[in-house]
């Protein structure tokens, strides 16, 4: 049966993996996210985690070790942050490329530089084009369910993708929130023994990671973005099957007040609660405001999300991640490319919020919402053309 219980939300990630039955960990210490693989360090040790764990010099060797483990058909694990992952970088695509269904949790956090150890998407957005499945939770019973959610997709034969979940660092990572831990038996048919399609082994010589011509590498690439779009109905079904298993149920894009909406939020992340209070306080006082949660970044619900925004007059789009030199934030790019070419489009407007860690309150969403400026930081590149502001509190 399962239990509910009050616990840090990295901790209750180290739980999941620990559930999921791990065979091999690789990762390097970063803040925010040490606390995760240190207490799966505990487990391995303590004989709780029938699990290898390598310690390894830095993230570029334990993205390395990943790869060689999931190669050679081990249920794999890793965890990182901001500069870790600048670090890992060289390496993710490999493992995607590879087809390795492997799991990371990465705790956001601001690149450098300035120096910060705090909050916001800089580091995810970095890697938005690796090829792997990239989705976003808002609170520690969400990142508890998608470690076995995400093991789920990434190992199904027609699949077999790495799979990044997103958990806002700090936010997240170091606040204690109630869990509902599932019982190992019932997690059984759920998330079954690994086995690997393809395996590195000296019996049976295999080829990974070969070298392409110009003549083969574009036919390549296309192959893999395929295989990352076509895994769209695999991930509907994890978060279909995980609902039925423990009542909690998931879409790539969840909608509040969207049906009758004129002004729709956009989040992402754990500031999608907060954006959720300033939608049900202005709709008390009689607005017609809604708000779009984007769980799957990629690969990105194109269908999905133009259904839910078609019938708005305007998206407030929250990016926490700066496109230098471009036009708003990413996820605001994004979203006026998935609705480019539909009749009547809503206009988009591109919020910057919440970087380096600073802070976003219910006030600052309602004044975005009703389109007033704020004192703090005026409006940005405002000469150039790009339609974006910066909003939150400083200090």
């Amino acid at each position: 049966m399962a239990k509910r219980a009050g616990m840090e939300v990295s901790i209750a990630a180290a739980e999941a993996v620990k559930q999921a039955n791990v065979d091999v960990i690789a990762a390097y210490p970063i803040t925010p996210q040490t606390h995760i693989v240190e207490k799966l360090s505990e487990f391995v040790a303590d004989g709780q985690l029938d699990a290898e764990y390598v310690t390894v010099e830095s993230e570029h060797s334990a993205m390395s070790v990943c790869i060689g483990s999931q190669a050679s058909g081990a249920r794999t694990f890793t965890s990182t942050s901001s500069q870790g992952l600048a670090l890992m970088s060289e390496l993710v695509p490999i493992a995607s490329a590879l087809r390795l269904p492997m799991v990371m949790l990465l705790v956001n956090r601001s690149l450098s530089g300035p120096l910060s150890i705090w909050n916001d998407h800089s580091d995810v957005m970095s890697i938005r084009d690796s090829g792997c499945i990239q989705m976003f939770v808002k609170n520690g019973q969400e990142v508890y369910d998608h470690v076995f959610i995400a093991y789920r997709i990434a190992e199904k034969q027609n699949v077999l993708l790495p799979v990044i979940i997103n958990m806002d660092g700090f936010i997240l990572s170091h606040t204690f929130e109630p869990v509902e831990l599932m019982s190992s038996d019932e997690l059984k048919g759920y998330v079954p023994p690994y086995e690997p399609k393809y395996t590195l082994h000296p019996d049976h010589p295999l080829t990974m990671g070969a070298y392409a011509t110009p003549a083969l590498y574009t036919e390549a690439k296309k192959a893999h973005d395929e295989v990352l779009k076509a895994s769209y109905p695999s991930i509907l079904e994890g978060w279909e099957s995980w609902g039925q298993l423990s009542g909690r149920h998931y879409r790539p894009v969840e909608e509040l007040f969207c049906q009758d909406a004129d002004t729709i939020i956009v989040s992402m992340g754990s500031l999608s609660e907060t954006a959720a209070e300033a939608v049900k306080l202005m709709r008390q006082q009689g607005q017609k405001v809604g708000l779009l949660e984007l769980r799957l970044w990629r690969p990105f619900p194109f269908e999905e999300f133009s259904r839910a925004a078609a019938g708005a007059q305007r998206l407030v789009v929250m990016d926490r991640a700066v496109s230098s030199g471009g036009p708003g934030g990413p996820v605001a790019s994004e979203i006026r490319s998935a609705l480019y070419g539909i009749k009547n489009p809503p206009q988009v407007d591109s919020y910057i919020i919440g970087l380096g860690g600073r802070n976003v309150t219910i006030q600052d969403y309602v004044k975005m919402i009703e389109g007033e400026k704020t004192d703090l930081i005026p409006e940005a590149n405002a000469a150039s053309g790009s339609s974006y502001e910066i909003f939150g509190a400083r200090g």
